[in-house]
């Protein structure tokens, strides 16, 4: 069975990649091929899901790649890939543009900080995914490299499905969707913790708060989905007027809660600037 895809990366993105692709059919774990340096963690994917090749090394005569490294080490990693032949890219590597990635082609740059001229060798996708995908429900946005094709993008596309939904958008709006969706789930599980405290705090046993904060979350985004419904109906239609909710909803906003949501989402999408720029 030959090898249609080889991840570069056996991390937990990578790992929720593969269960993805095979749970959902897109392979056959005989189709696909992980690279992972560390000798342990190929043994646990080995393991994990039997049939799969893993590898140390790029498989040299594999065309697409999936790109899962830390930044640091994409430029290496291109400069391999490019070597075995490689010839198109996804990559969910934070803060590498796809004309850093293009420019290793370009005649083997390997620093990333340098952008070449494409020359047609290699077709880039940049995706930003967000951690939910480890359980089937990320969401990330996808942009498309100076060489890359609609056809590159709807491959792209079923790959990122396999843990999710997908967007695609122009890469300078990738930033923003690093601060909003990439960053997001942090800013849930940061809501989550104020929420078990506050519980705490007003005089709930702490596993009693954690039950409950867990499935408030939990039913709230639930009802946000697949309602359809704008978040701001959904909050009138839990604030009667003068109630327990409206009040709460005063003090957040007195508070100024919204404002320091916009200010994370901003600083975040700074930051993401900033180390694409590094």
């Amino acid at each position: 069975m030959a090898l249609r895809l080889q991840l570069i990366g056996g991390g937990r993105m990578g790992e929720a990649l593969l269960g993805g692709l095979l749970a959902g059919g897109w392979a056959q774990p005989g189709e696909l091929a992980v690279v992972e340096p560390i000798p342990a963690r190929r043994a646990e994917l080995a393991g994990r899901f039997p049939g799969l090749t893993v590898a140390e090394q790029p498989i040299d005569g594999v065309e697409d790649v999936v790109l899962a490294v830390k930044p640091d080490d994409a430029a290496g990693a291109a400069t391999r890939l490019r070597e075995a032949g490689v010839t198109r890219v996804l990559s969910i590597v934070a803060g590498v543009t796809t004309a850093a990635l293009e420019a290793v082609w370009d005649g083997g740059v390997t620093t990333a900080a340098l952008v070449g001229v494409w020359d047609g060798e290699v077709r880039v996708v940049r995706a930003m995914p967000n951690t939910p995908a480890l359980i089937g429900t990320g969401a990330a946005a996808i942009a498309p490299g100076r060489g890359a094709t609609d056809e590159d993008l709807a491959w792209a596309t079923t790959i990122l499905e396999a843990v999710g939904t997908v967007a695609v958008c122009d890469e300078s709006m990738l930033d923003a969707v690093t601060g909003l969706s990439g960053s997001g789930p942090a800013y849930v599980f940061w809501l989550a913790e104020t929420l078990m405290a506050a519980g705490v705090k007003v005089g709930l046993p702490e596993a009693m708060a954690d039950a409950l904060t867990r499935q408030t979350i939990l039913g709230a985004a639930k009802l946000l989905v697949e309602s359809g419904e704008a978040p701001a109906d959904l909050r009138a239609a839990v604030t009667s007027p003068g109630g327990t909710t409206a009040r709460g909803i005063a003090e957040l906003e007195d508070r100024r809660a919204g404002a320091a949501f916009v200010a994370a989402v901003t600083a975040a999408t700074e930051r993401s600037r900033e180390l694409g720029k590094s």
